[in-house]
């Protein structure tokens, strides 16, 4: 890929869309081809470290018990204890609006398994399954990596659209961001850009501006 030619895209997207009152994000659409998506090895999934960051803040949710419970109270995080789990697993609403309200979870290890249990099929259907941490795991560096991190999953479909920065972002933060997530996809593939169709940009409420 041409950085020039992604450069190109995301300035055009931003000069052609029009204010709004809240601050749109910036997204990168990659179109698949070739692949069978029923073999798992067709799958794009990962976590994509932007060098810029996201633009916005991340939310994080820990699900744990005891101390590190606490601890994670005292960084302002939405902590579900053990005992609330089973309760999300019966109200299936509420467990959708939790995962929509979080862009990643934390689960102290050992909860893993009930977690899998009681809330595995809503997270795993939205690519939000928890990271596992050691209940003695300090929560900071954690937090601070997940500021700077994109879950990026392609869902067995032929196009993954997902979040590279804010509008108000510098330009060159946003291409760099950008070509973060097209070279991990290209090296994720099979057969690299073989298996690239095309690339998109566009804001939240804009029209989407081909880079190839």
């Amino acid at each position: 890929m041409d950085e020039e030619k992604m450069k190109q895209a995301v300035k055009e997207a931003l000069q052609s869309s029009k204010p709004r009152n809240f601050t749109q994000t910036v997204d990168i659409a990659v179109n698949l081809k070739n692949l069978d998506f029923k073999k798992p090895e067709s799958r794009v999934k990962g976590d994509v470290e932007l060098p810029h960051g996201r633009g916005k803040p991340t939310k994080v949710g820990v699900i744990a018990g005891g101390d590190l419970a606490e601890r994670a109270k005292l960084q302002n995080l939405t902590v579900i204890i053990p005992e609330e789990l089973e309760a999300l697993r019966a109200e299936k609403r509420k467990a959708r609006k939790l995962a929509n309200a979080h862009d990643f979870f934390l689960a102290q290890a050992d909860l893993m398994p009930t977690v899998g249990k009681n809330l595995g099929p809503v997270l795993g259907r939205k690519n939000k399954m928890p990271r596992p941490v050691p209940p003695v795991a300090p929560l900071p560096p954690l937090l601070a990596r997940l500021e700077k991190t994109i879950a990026v999953d392609s869902k067995g479909k032929n196009t993954l659209h997902c979040l590279v920065g804010t509008e108000k972002m510098e330009l060159e933060k946003l291409v760099e961001n950008a070509m973060a997530i097209y070279n991990f996809v290209e090296k994720t593939v099979p057969k690299g850009t073989e298996n690239i169709a095309s690339v998109y940009i566009k804001t939240t409420m804009g029209k989407p501006v081909r880079v190839m």
